[in-house]
């Protein structure tokens, strides 16, 4: 059956027309001058989907459901197919791009502009980009090498290069056409053409023959020529199989060749002889569409169809098949010539668009192995779809065909399990990619620095956020600086290596108090500075040799050490350092990084050692940083911000989803910084691409954060995010003191106001469901006057049985803590005096030994007679001040005023039990005005300040050893109670007895100073015989033996140390008072409290409660039955 020319459709207005197939062949897709982009089922459709995409439509391509096309604004865009959905912009030129093609896979485009310039970007990241610069004039047409090794390109120069696409060279250059200086007045658009599979053969329309270069050599293989071409040819494409050459020409002929047997197969003329600018075969068919330049589409069918397949006679197989072996395709079958995927899809399918070209279609899954009319072999082919090979039954096939494969030992088993993953090139957070004229180097939280490499100028602009840390500068790049980094002391700049200059590190140190403010090294030979980053008073810098470089900011080496795998970025803040690099290869578009987080004080250390990254399926890593408090962040190209979660282990947390934010699917948020207080993410949204162009200049966005906790459009779920956001979100707090940097006590103060606050409310909401269990399991969260303010509140909601479970879990954790607290305070000592044997002679050794006897004496005498719950109370208040030497004798004396003017002068240890005996007794008497004002708070924690002189760490729940006490205590200043309140007071007391009283009183003790208790004394005196007995106790095991040596006295013997302890009560008792702030509340506590412990041992006299506790307790609304 002949060939048949349909005629000819109407499709654009006049001028250039592009035209393409979908992957399947079930439409054809043409562009035009009309700026629309127009869905054709078929020749005769009238019924046409059309999408306007611009002014003016240059090309178009088309593959894997994404629809690519270059227009007039000089921006090669992205729609969806067949929806025709906007899905972005891939990239922009300086002036429109002429040609855009897929390579085979799909997963990159090429683009060649007006501007000279020719473009390689994938498709699921526009930033990476590839830029190949060397034409003189607009490009004209474009080639991508099946393998995806090479590209070629068409200029008006008159040149034809062949660019090596991974390093961005020029392999070879032919001056093969007319020169011009535009497209509009080029001859010919010179749509070359690789051949499919194997990519042996280049063809290139010049003049009026096609020139056919072979692969790697770069030599004239022949040249394809007819009788039917008068004028210059314009356009040449290949079929599917690689076996049929067409050529189109401008005087409207179309040929196809068989390239093997140089024989042309089909002649046709257009039927208004317009020039044909447009060739595309269908991709299993033997069909080829074509447009010209007036806007029109034909369509060419049952090209060749006289010689079908079961033609072949076996007989024709007469050529010396050692022919069809070149040297490239022995390298292709021994594996040398294959390139890695750039993408994870499989090889396998790849070509499916391909199969069959030129042979009728069957049930099962055939590939175009033999050829029809010739026996030639594909070994591309092959090698691409072995793993489909099928043995087939038709006996014919096998005849023509199957003698010129090569053995099956000479071809390697096809590999089709996951595929690896390219590895992430590095990366400086917060710059845009190297290729830009104009850039951005960084952009943080310092200041910006931007670079211009244009045909005027290669400088760099540097601006502060903040100009009195610095004026904006300008600096030439004559070295061509890459890589950049700011910080508020220092600019750290870094160069690629070149055939002449190593790489080199140049840091301008514009603090520096000397007048040479500048240094550079240089890397050893053939070591790249591949990141590099700066923090306070040092530099690093990541190389190729897979080295950490360390300097000084002032240009000393330090140290250097080894990283596992290619850096891929890094960053620095104070004295943290947090590398990222690659652990091994991913598959199946994960990437597979490792973290180091390392610390470069004066106690250098390792915080992460080569941690996994944890990362969004398929996704890669767009940014790494610190927040402006010092924690480290790093972000996904799925928009996911994730931070270290000092809190939890140093686990990751994902604290914002950017995605959430973004209006469009191709739209991203550029990162530029990350505040912890307040919670602010500071990025640039960028509509249609993954970063900002820099003019105009970018405004900067703020979003807010969120933690991906369920439910949270349900009360408790918000409730809940909230929370654990204000715990993540303050870690930084304890993390800063502990490394000696000054904290805002009001903040931290806040932080913790908020956090039980909203613990206080999930309480009262459980409350109100019902649900006692978990409100003591939300009370385990609270602080020791939150957890008082719980129990008064679930008493007065009648659960007197939670009230009562609430007590008896604050009196137990108080004993833990306590006992925790003891044995990290001897850890400690013994750390600082290792030589110090079992009675270290520190100064705080005392407090922390009478914590653990005071509290092992209480639950010692827990079960015994009334009488000496009502005296312990008294022994604190008589016991002479044990803290006689060192700071705090001073301390002790200093009124309540001072101490909060002096809370700048240290930060708190937790750990210390000085604190703990100071901590809860300053809010003793309105436990709950925490709920609405702090100044009890600011006291309580600046009074924690002055004890201790090294730096220490404020710890969000620090009232706990003693508030827990207080919230025994506090259940026991009872309220004008009604009878069942009373009940469950009662009740509480004989469950806790003695120990809570001593708690009560301990709290009401205002200052460090506590008197001796009659275990204290008695265990002065039998030290010796408890050392005599077991020589080998420490301190630790000295009291707990003497405990329990205590408890097996009796009564009445116990009563008599008890008595003996009992001596300045009075005196002391006045002096507590002086030095206590007093309040009406406080004092009527006090003798209370006194009177209570000396006359009875029934219920204490309630106490009416204060009005702040009302107050706060009227802020839960849920009414009372």
């Amino acid at each position: 059956m002949p060939s048949t020319q349909k005629p000819m459709r109407y499709g654009h207005t006049e001028g250039h027309t592009d035209v393409c197939f979908d992957d399947t062949g079930s439409c054809i897709v043409t562009c035009g001058s009309d700026g629309d982009v127009r869905i054709w089922e078929n020749l005769d459709d009238d019924d046409l989907k059309s999408i306007n995409v611009g002014e003016k439509a240059y090309s178009c391509a088309l593959k894997n459901g994404r629809l690519i096309t270059a227009v007039s604004n000089n921006t090669v865009q992205i729609h969806t197919f067949p929806e025709g959905a906007p899905d972005g912009i891939l990239t922009r030129f300086t002036m429109n791009a002429n040609h855009v093609i897929f390579n085979s896979d799909g997963t990159k485009i090429a683009a060649g502009s007006s501007d000279f310039m020719v473009k390689v970007v994938e498709v699921t990241d526009s930033s990476k980009q590839k830029t190949l610069r060397g034409h003189d004039a607009p490009v004209l047409s474009l080639s991508f090498d099946p393998r995806d090794v090479y590209l070629a390109s068409a200029s008006c120069d008159g040149s034809v290069r062949v660019w090596k696409i991974a390093d961005q060279t020029c392999t070879t250059s032919w001056p093969l056409l007319q020169k011009c200086n535009d497209v509009i007045n080029a001859k010919s658009i010179c749509r070359l053409s690789w051949q499919p599979g194997s990519g042996k053969l280049l063809a290139i329309p010049v003049d009026k023959v096609v020139k056919l270069y072979r692969r790697e050599t770069w030599d004239s293989q022949c040249d394809l020529s007819d009788t039917l071409f008068i004028t210059l040819l314009n356009v040449v494409a290949w079929s599917p199989c690689g076996q049929y050459l067409a050529a189109g020409s401008v005087d409207g002929s179309i040929v196809v060749w068989n390239v093997e047997t140089q024989e042309c197969v089909e002649r046709m003329k257009h039927e208004k002889n317009y020039s044909i600018c447009g060739l595309a075969w269908h991709p299993k068919h033997r069909q080829i569409a074509y447009t010209d330049t007036e806007g029109n589409l034909g369509l060419l069918e049952n090209i060749g169809d006289e010689k079908k397949p079961n033609d072949k006679v076996a007989s024709t197989v007469t050529k010396d098949y050692n022919d069809l072996f070149d040297g490239d395709d022995d390298d292709y079958l021994s594996g040398d010539m294959i390139e890695p995927q750039s993408s994870p899809k499989a090889g396998a399918n790849e070509d499916d668009a391909d199969a069959d070209d030129l042979m009728p279609t069957s049930g099962h899954l055939r590939k175009a192995i033999m050829d029809d009319d010739d026996n030639s072999l594909d070994i591309g082919m092959i090698k691409a779809n072995s793993s489909l090979l099928e043995k087939e039954d038709d006996d014919d096939d096998q005849t023509g065909g199957f003698p010129a494969l090569p053995p099956p030992s000479t071809q390697q088993p096809f590999y089709d399990g996951p595929m690896p993953t390219p590895k992430q090139k590095p990366f400086q957070s917060g710059s845009t990619p190297a290729h830009l004229m104009h850039r951005f180097m960084v952009w943080n939280s310092v200041g910006i620095i931007r670079c211009y490499n244009d045909e005027q100028d290669n400088a760099i602009d540097i601006e502060f956020h903040d100009t009195s840390v610095h004026h904006a500068t300008h600096l030439p790049n004559s070295l061509n600086h890459t890589m950049a980094d700011l910080s508020t002391e220092a600019i750290l700049l870094a160069c690629e290596s070149t055939e002449e200059l190593a790489s080199k590190l140049h840091c301008i140190h514009f603090s520096s108090w000397d007048a040479n403010k500048e240094w550079t090294v240089d890397m050893p030979k053939d070591e790249d500075v591949e990141a590099i980053c700066l923090g306070q008073g040092w530099a690093a810098c990541a190389t190729s040799a897979l080295l950490v470089r360390v300097f000084t900011v002032g240009g000393v080496q330090k140290e250097i050490f080894s990283l596992p795998g290619p850096v891929v970025s890094m960053a620095g803040h104070g004295e943290q350092l947090f590398i990222i690099y690659h652990r091994g290869t991913g598959f199946d578009g994960d990437q597979c990084l490792g973290i180091q987080l390392m610390e470069l004080g004066k106690k250098k250390k390792q915080i992460l050692h080569g941690d996994p990254l944890s990362l969004t399926k398929k996704s890669y890593l767009i940014w790494v940083g610190f927040s402006a408090e010092g924690t480290p962040c790093y972000v996904d190209s799925e928009g996911i911000v994730r931070m270290l979660n000092r809190g939890l282990g140093n686990t990751w947390i994902p604290v914002c989803n950017t995605r959430e934010h973004c209006k469009g699917k191709s739209d991203h948020y550029w990162i530029v910084g990350i505040h912890e207080n307040p919670q602010q993410l500071r990025c640039i949204p960028c509509k249609g691409a993954r970063f900002p162009p820099t003019l105009p200049r970018p405004a900067v966005a703020i979003l807010s954060f969120k933690l991906p906790y369920c439910q949270v459009t349900t009360e408790k779920g918000q409730m809940e995010e909230q929370y654990w956001r204000s715990v993540v979100f303050h870690n930084h707090v304890d993390y800063l003191a502990e490394n000696g940097y000054a904290l805002d006590e009001n903040a931290k103060s806040q932080s913790v106001k908020e956090q039980q606050e909203l613990l206080m409310k999930l309480f009262a909401l459980s409350c109100k469901l019902e649900r006692e269990f978990r409100c003591v399991e939300l009370a385990d969260l609270m602080t020791q006057n939150v957890v008082n303010l719980a129990i008064k509140y679930a008493s007065r909601s009648r659960r007197l049985n939670l009230a009562q479970r609430l007590s008896e879990m604050a009196v137990e954790k108080a004993s833990e803590l306590a006992t925790a607290l003891e044995d990290e305070e001897e850890e400690e000592d013994f750390r600082k005096h290792p030589s110090a044997g079992p009675s270290l002679p520190r100064w705080s050794r005392l407090p922390v030994r009478n914590v653990q006897q005071d509290q092992e004496m209480e639950d010692a005498e827990e079960t015994d007679a009334y009488e000496e719950a009502e005296e312990t109370p008294e022994v604190h208040k008589q016991r002479p001040n044990p803290f006689s030497k060192g700071v705090t004798s001073a301390e002790v004396t200093t009124p309540k005023s001072i101490v909060i003017a002096s809370s700048s002068q240290g930060r708190v240890n937790p750990f210390k039990v000085s604190s703990n005996k100071k901590d809860p007794v300053v809010p003793s008497a309105n436990v709950l005005d925490t709920m609405s004002k702090y100044s009890k708070k600011t006291s309580l924690s600046s009074s924690r300040a002055v004890n201790k002189q090294n730096p220490p760490v404020i710890k969000p729940l620090i009232p706990k050893p003693k508030s827990k006490q207080a919230l025994a205590a506090s259940f026991f200043q009872a309220r004008t109670p009604n009878s069942s309140e009373k009940t469950v007071e009662e009740r509480e007391e004989k469950a806790g007895n003695e120990s809570h009283e001593v708690k009560v009183t301990a709290q009401e003790n205002t200052e460090n100073k506590r008197p001796k208790t009659g275990f204290q004394m008695w265990l002065e005196e039998n030290r010796a015989n408890i050392l005599t007995d077991n020589p080998d106790l420490n301190e630790a095991e000295v009291i707990k033996e003497g405990m329990s040596r205590f408890r097996m006295l009796s009564s009445e013997e116990r009563m008599v140390w008890t008595e003996k302890a009992k001596g300045g009560t009075v005196n002391d008792l006045k002096e507590d008072k002086k030095r206590k702030r007093p309040t009406a509340d406080e004092d009527e506590a006090k003798k209370n409290q006194e009177q209570k412990s000396e006359d009875s041992n029934l219920s204490k006299k309630p106490k009416p409660l204060d009005q702040s506790t009302n107050v706060r307790l009227s802020a839960f609304a849920f009414k009372q039955s």
